[in-house]
């Protein structure tokens, strides 16, 4: 807890409480690390802070966890992506949001995906909407990171599939 949400009287759980009657759509954000090993290696993340933020220019926002390994490849590598998951890819997002868990690769390893033409990174098969994004500013914002991204290409399959949300404390899917 810190000394601002102290002195106001919102504890963290009360925060947490509170934030998790709010809906919120599930994304992979995906990163290709051509620095880890002879051919690099793909990075992703779980992540339900997601947005629009601007239409012209086109910029999305997704906050990291300060620190993460997914914020440390950010910071050096501005190329990334987004896969917004539909309602049958919950075993994506569990995975990928998992603590204390397996390397990238091996997650990485039975997935179905394609490279984005545009950034290389991993791009997820039967996903809603693809987004490739260049960043363009990174704010530090208490024990995350908002990592702003210019979007320069997006792919909108049809799909036919609802999304994947996640609503107090579970995914769920819409009615």
């Amino acid at each position: 807890m810190t000394a601002a949400s102290a002195s106001e009287g919102v504890t963290a759980d009360e925060f947490r409480a509170a934030l998790a009657r709010l809906a919120a759509g599930v994304v992979l954000v995906t990163a290709h690390d051509p620095e880890d090993g002879p051919r690099g290696e793909d990075v992703g993340m779980t992540a339900t802070a997601f947005l629009s933020v601007s239409l012209d220019p086109p910029l999305v926002m997704v906050s990291v966890r300060t620190g993460s390994r997914m914020d440390e490849l950010l910071e050096r590598q501005p190329l990334w992506a987004v896969s917004v998951l539909a309602e049958q890819q919950r075993h994506i997002a569990g995975r990928f949001a998992m603590k204390g868990r397996l390397s990238d690769r091996l997650l990485f390893e039975d997935m179905a995906t394609a490279r984005g033409p545009v950034t290389g990174a991993p791009l997820v098969h039967g996903a809603l909407a693809a987004v490739e994004c260049r960043t363009e500013q990174r704010v530090a914002a208490g024990d995350h990171t908002l990592v702003i991204g210019r979007v320069l290409r997006v792919d909108t399959p049809d799909t036919g599939s609802g999304p994947l949300t996640y609503f107090q404390g579970r995914y769920r899917h819409l009615a």
